[in-house]
């Protein structure tokens, strides 16, 4: 195991905390630029989830209606009444994204997927860098300003690869980590969104119940020398209730 990963986890935590964490709940609002180009403007303004933190499922309670609630797991997507009656599922939805362009719309099952598997992995990182399969190399330090108004620091990475049954964003990402660890860059290029590659900033982080979040992300793309854009913002995160059971 990395030196750096140990010093994140323990940042954010410390390994056997998550390892007995069983879900997080959050409450907020996801919004940005990226939801109105693929036609679901709003459709998580208000979000409330919960995720299970030792295996990829999430719950979006309220998702497109407040009888309703989103299901995400890596092989299925659904939309169900809380009674659990199935409104609409989706069975391999990743595939659903094959041949899209860059302003292909979206139907509320892209949206739940893509926002399902996002979201779990925002809220269980850095543990999601210890699962099976997982590779992760510390990398030369990287000098940017980051979105938290310190445009000089140097900043810790760790490069990650993932295995093929993780749902995520793309099989290679690099995270950036301040001189304590804590998460504040987190580079990738999603494959359901034709691989451009983005930069997530991460800030306002607290601490719940043992563990650390940010509660303010955003993401802005990034020019081919590595440097972020200020614009525009295609994704915002903000958290106003976290809770770990």
């Amino acid at each position: 195991m990395s030196t750096l990963l140990d010093l994140v986890l323990d940042a954010h935590g410390g390994l056997q905390r998550w390892q007995d964490a069983r879900t997080i709940h959050a409450e907020g609002s996801i919004g940005g630029l990226l939801w109105s180009l693929r036609g679901q403007e709003g459709i998580l303004a208000t979000t409330d989830a919960t995720v299970d933190v030792q295996q990829q499922r999430l719950v979006f309670d309220g998702f497109t209606g407040p009888a309703l609630r989103g299901l995400f797991t890596p092989g299925r997507v659904a939309v169900e009444r809380q009674d659990g009656e199935v409104v609409a599922e989706r069975s391999a939805p990743r595939d659903a994204f094959a041949g899209h362009g860059p302003n292909t719309p979206w139907d509320r099952l892209h949206a739940l997927y893509f926002a399902g598997y996002a979201l779990w992995n925002y809220l269980t990182a850095p543990y999601l860098l210890t699962r099976p399969g997982v590779v992760v190399e510390e990398l030369e330090p990287w000098r940017d300003g980051d979105g938290d108004g310190d445009a000089d620091a140097d900043r810790r990475r760790l490069r990650a690869r993932f295995p093929q049954g993780l749902a995520t964003h793309s099989t290679e990402q690099v995270f950036h980590y301040d001189t304590d660890g804590l998460l504040r860059r987190h580079d990738y290029a999603p494959d359901v969104l034709g691989g451009a590659p983005a930069a997530h900033f991460c800030e306002r982080h607290v601490q719940v119940s043992g563990l650390v979040f940010p509660t303010h992300r955003f993401v802005v793309p990034v020019g081919q020398d590595g440097h972020a854009a200020s614009e525009p913002i295609l994704i915002t995160i903000d958290l106003t209730d976290v809770s770990v059971t």
